[in-house]
């Protein structure tokens, strides 16, 4: 019997939002909509990712209403969606997860409540008021130490600053 390519036989929700955002390098494209990339030219270049395969990707996230597609000044951007914005808990998990147990061979990023300042937990929780920011109420930045594998993409660059979710990333032009 051969293997299958999907979950669609699956009777279960996980293999149906598996069906959605399981395929490779949908979370990284999902995780730099989060921090503010928004053209196609910057996801390509700051995931290292051939045309094809993101052209493939944002067109399904787009179907499946995760992102929206509108045009700006002449550009297409990809923006997340209610149902995209509402992966964050997941996104974030794994990232922590990641952090956790596949080894650190580059510092975490640390977010922090826009309102009040205060680091979130492991949990995304803010120990200062109590409650669990969305997206839309953090704040990210690089976290300390040293990191080996340094990108110097455009948006690696801009993401060395603290910058609120959700908000355009700002790419200086003259960062080509």
């Amino acid at each position: 019997m051969a293997l299958g390519t999907g979950y669609d036989q699956q009777g279960c929700y996980l293999a149906r939002a598996l069906e959605v955002v399981g395929e490779r390098w949908t979370l990284l494209i999902l995780r730099d909509c989060f921090f503010g990339v928004r053209r196609f030219t910057d996801l390509r270049d700051h995931l290292d990712i051939s045309r094809a395969v993101l052209t493939a990707r944002l067109d399904g996230l787009v179907a499946d209403g995760v992102l929206s597609r509108t045009t700006v000044d002449g550009h297409p951007e990809y923006l997340l969606t209610e149902a995209g914005r509402a992966l964050w808990p997941v996104v974030f998990a794994l990232a922590r997860w990641g952090e956790q147990h596949v080894g650190a061979r580059h510092p975490a990023r640390v977010f922090s409540h826009a309102d009040c300042g205060t680091d979130v937990d492991a949990l995304g929780r803010c120990p200062a008021c109590g409650t669990v920011p969305g997206p839309e109420d953090l704040v990210v930045r690089p976290g300390a130490g040293a990191n080996p594998m340094r990108r110097d993409d455009r948006v690696a660059r801009a993401l060395e600053r603290p910058h609120r979710l959700l908000t355009r990333l700002e790419l200086a032009a003259d960062w080509t």
